[in-house]
């Protein structure tokens, strides 16, 4: 792959899973975290189902812009027992078939909470109706958590379809969440209740998807549950 063509902001990449889009940050350069609810099956109507497509189905495109310079393919879906509706478990880490070495990649913040007041930076591939410009990666205005609770936490923010499962940056550089689900409109200048899945919250969940990496089979591994 030319990662000789990556940029500093390329951990951001854009998941694509049949007709579903959506957004990931590369955590590690194996690991790419995203929703739970991207990355479940879809009815023949288009409903999502309590189950996980094919790791095979999912194709991770990187780079920035509406044309990507390169692909990942992926080996493993990691996610808990419930979130393929979004809510609570809206959390998945894909493990990728081969080690992107040399790509950009941030670390997940799972030491400590997000706090109150605390300042956040979505990003991701999302475009509203308006938008008039090309795909792109979008980093989303600076937006401050107002809510706090078990697994997820909220702030009025700019989100667009296809924004879903793209991180939240810490003004420290790190992940702090997911995007997980939004009040939106078809301008993307507006902003409104946004709600992001905690990423402390699923320690568990990490150290599976770290074990996965290494080799071993999830049959062989306790569930993650949402509890």
């Amino acid at each position: 792959m030319p990662f000789a063509l990556s940029s500093h902001d390329d951990y951001v990449v854009r998941l694509v899973i049949g007709s579903v889009t959506c957004s990931g940050a590369l955590i590690d350069d194996d690991r790419v975290l995203t929703a739970h609810h991207c990355v479940s099956a879809r009815s023949s109507q288009g409903e999502m189902l309590p189950r996980d497509v094919s790791p095979e189905s999912v194709r991770i495109e990187l780079g920035g812009d509406d044309l990507p310079w390169g692909e990942a393919s992926v080996r493993a879906i990691v996610a808990p027992t419930c979130g393929h509706a979004a809510g609570d478990g809206d959390i998945a880490i894909l493990v990728l078939e081969h080690p992107l070495i040399g790509m950009e990649t941030r670390r997940a913040r799972l030491d400590s909470p997000p706090a109150l007041k605390e300042t956040i930076e979505p990003i991701g591939f999302g475009r509203c109706a308006l938008s008039t410009d090309a795909l792109h990666r979008r980093k989303r205005p600076v937006a401050s958590i107002d809510t706090v609770v078990d697994s997820r936490f909220r702030a009025t923010a700019s989100i667009c379809p296809g924004d879903s499962g793209g991180p939240v940056m810490s003004d420290q550089g790190e992940v702090l969440g997911v995007i997980s689900a939004a009040v939106m409109d078809a301008d993307e200048r507006t902003a409104g209740r946004a709600e992001f899945t905690r990423l402390d919250h699923f320690r568990a969940l990490f150290a599976r998807a770290d074990a996965v990496a290494k080799g071993q089979s999830q049959a062989e591994l306790p569930p993650v549950d949402c509890k």
